[in-house]
């Protein structure tokens, strides 16, 4: 039997990822504490001997506003809600070197974790592409996605998963992936008020239930078995948990959360499937030491979960390759 494992996903994004809703004016602390949140995180990942994937918005790997402008793919979405592109007027807000702009790019984060070879560097796209809005096609998608690969080939290093924006898996667009090299996805929970879509089809009543489901087992807990993923890529990594961070307003439901969580993970350990859990970066930029507190409390729960079960960790490639190694042993077997 397959031994479970803790998988986790960040999708490392910055401004880009949330531009169309904040601004630097309100939200600018946050994002200038993930330059030295992320090496914390991967410190502390270290620690515990936990993998994580961080699916990486290809603009964070220039080093200077031209080198940006450079890898612009010659087709980009025209967006029916234009504040959703980050061409155009956005880039006048792009500082001309990455040492004046905290905001928009990230080349030296990225460089710790290329000089670190337990964590993944995905693809978040190149410019936090929507895959499932208005005005956006294939084409765009493609151009898109090959600038996040080239981009990412200059930094030496070779994208092999990705993680969609907004989580809108759009499933037409799987084969360009594959044919880019992607032999791994993260879709979306299957449960009805977490179905990958765009924003104007996220209603309330879908976002209260995805709040109480953070604090209370109304979906079940999502863990999947390696045996489910069988056929070809790219292979559906599926999201089990979004980590909410800390909330201050209602802090006393935090002790839920965590809760919901260790048991997911413990389910996942006992049956021998996986348990894959995600957030930003930026989520821990403010109440930074009460997140902090408690991802380190799920990683101490992961290392107790290890002496018992065996339940390791992977990065979204390192389940593919174990996913494919199962094929080839079936296989095999079929022939014998």
């Amino acid at each position: 039997m397959n031994k479970g494992k803790l998988v986790i996903s960040l999708d490392f994004e910055l401004l880009w990822g949330v531009r169309d809703k904040r601004t630097i004016e309100s939200y600018g602390d946050s994002l200038k504490q993930v330059h030295s949140i992320v090496p914390r995180m991967i410190d502390l990942f270290d620690k515990y001997g936990v993998k994580a994937t961080f699916a990486t918005v290809g603009f964070l790997f220039a080093k200077t506003k031209q080198e940006l402008l450079n890898y612009f793919p010659r087709s980009t979405p025209n967006y029916l809600d234009q504040n959703l592109s980050p061409y155009g007027a956005p880039m006048n807000l792009v500082k001309e070197h990455s040492n004046q702009d905290p905001f928009h790019f990230a080349p030296k984060l990225i460089d710790i974790l290329m000089d670190n070879d337990n964590h993944e560097i995905g693809s978040h796209t190149f410019s936090h592409f929507y895959c499932l809005e208005e005005g956006q096609s294939l084409e765009d998608f493609e151009g898109d996605l090959k600038a996040a690969i080239e981009i990412s080939a200059s930094a030496g290093n070779r994208i092999r998963s990705i993680v969609f924006p907004r989580n809108q898996v759009n499933a037409d667009y799987l084969k360009v992936c594959l044919d880019n090299g992607i032999s791994s996805y993260r879709g979306t929970e299957r449960v009805w008020f977490n179905k990958a879509e765009s924003e104007s089809d996220t209603t309330l009543l879908k976002k209260i239930f995805r709040t109480l489901d953070c604090y209370i087992n109304i979906s079940g807990h999502h863990t999947f078995s390696l045996n489910e993923l069988v056929g070809s890529a790219p292979y559906n990594i599926r999201s089990s948990r979004f980590l909410r961070p800390y909330n201050t307003k209602v802090w006393f439901l935090e002790f839920m959360k965590l809760r919901r969580i260790k048991k997911s993970m413990t389910h996942a350990a006992k049956k021998g499937e996986v348990y894959h859990l995600w957030w930003h970066p930026h989520n821990f930029g403010a109440n930074t030491e009460m997140n902090f507190a408690i991802l380190d409390n799920i990683l101490a729960h992961h290392a107790r979960l290890v002496e018992k079960y065996e339940f390791g960790s992977a990065t979204m490639q390192s389940i593919v390759h174990e996913i494919e190694r199962n094929n080839m042993l079936n296989s095999s077997h079929q022939k014998a």
